[in-house]
């Protein structure tokens, strides 16, 4: 493809959330660091909020990535599952031989004393849940209910959830307001600023191999940040469809023509991006209009009454 046409070793566009490509702008390292250090303080859940498309599996693979071998990790990906398969996988992850058949108090019991025998060989089990809005009401529940296994001066197991602002919106009903006093830490990833974004381009360049100089025009890029509304998977996709276009036309610099190309050839994802931005403009113009109008008849009538 056009590997050899921009002289680079890989891909660099890839959607895979592969390590090697991570890149260490403010609001990844400040979410990294709230992530270690909660797990240093050992108590608790941890929460990392992202909108779809932010980054949120490559830093908790990078969080994983980081701890050190006091801690046993288990990473579930697809938490869409009943309680009692959640605690099964859970159990199983922990090297408990499960029987055949197995009921919930026992498998609790189990999981208890695989925590415990953990902990005297001086592990700390994290239990790590990605798309954690997936998670079912019950299952919440019952995540909640294993962090009460103690010992009388330390938590047995500590939880951390990966998951989109829909996952926001539930805990904070009242039914899960215990689990929410239980997370001690949480962290909202953001969009990438224009800035972010520029370096964020050139990092994954450079990672692939790239050592041409000035890839993407102005124009480009400023196409990309509001095509893609900052957010690192639609930067990606854009990206490699215009290189492949910059590559179909035998231009060596992604220009306008290019990225607009790879816009209109993804509009099922930059349409929904743009006119979300739309709707938070337009409620600003608005309540902007309301105030002006306000203002303004305040001192009309405070005219009018002069007299």
């Amino acid at each position: 493809m056009y590997l050899e046409h921009f002289k680079i070793s890989k891909f660099p566009f890839s959607l895979s959330p592969n390590t090697e490509f991570f890149f260490h702008f403010p609001c990844y390292q400040d979410a990294l660091d709230v992530l270690l250090f909660g797990v240093k303080m050992g108590e608790g859940f941890i929460k990392v909020i992202g909108e779809v498309g932010s980054g949120k599996t490559i830093l908790c693979r990078k969080f994983l990535d980081a701890l050190d071998v006091r801690y046993m990790p288990i990473y579930i990906s697809s938490p869409d599952v009943t309680p009692g398969e959640l605690r099964k996988a859970f159990a199983r992850e922990l090297g408990v031989d499960l029987p055949e058949s197995v009921e919930q108090f026992q498998l609790i019991k189990l999981i208890a004393d695989r925590l415990l025998e953990l902990h005297h060989e001086g592990k700390r089990v994290l239990l790590v849940i990605d798309e954690a809005q997936a998670l079912s009401d019950d299952s919440l529940e019952a995540l909640r209910l294993l962090t009460n296994l103690e010992t009388d001066t330390d938590e047995l197991l500590q939880i951390v959830l990966f998951g989109q602002p829909e996952l926001n919106v539930r805990l904070n009903q009242h039914r899960f307001r215990q689990l929410n006093q239980l997370i001690t830490f949480s962290y909202y990833l953001k969009p990438l600023t224009r800035e972010d974004l520029h370096s964020y381009v050139y990092h994954r360049l450079a990672v692939a191999g790239y050592a041409q100089g000035k890839l993407l025009t102005n124009k480009a890029i400023r196409l990309l940040f509001h095509a893609s509304g900052g957010i690192p998977r639609v930067i990606n996709i854009l990206c490699h469809k215009a290189m492949l276009a910059s590559y179909g036309f035998g231009d060596y610099m992604v220009g306008h023509k290019s990225m607009s190309q790879a816009v209109m050839d993804s509009q099922e994802i930059t349409d929904g991006l743009l006119v979300s931005a739309k709707k938070k403009n337009s409620i600003v113009y608005i309540l902007t209009g309301l105030a002006v109008f306000t203002v303004a008849g305040y001192y009309y009538w405070a005219y009018l009454f002069r007299f």
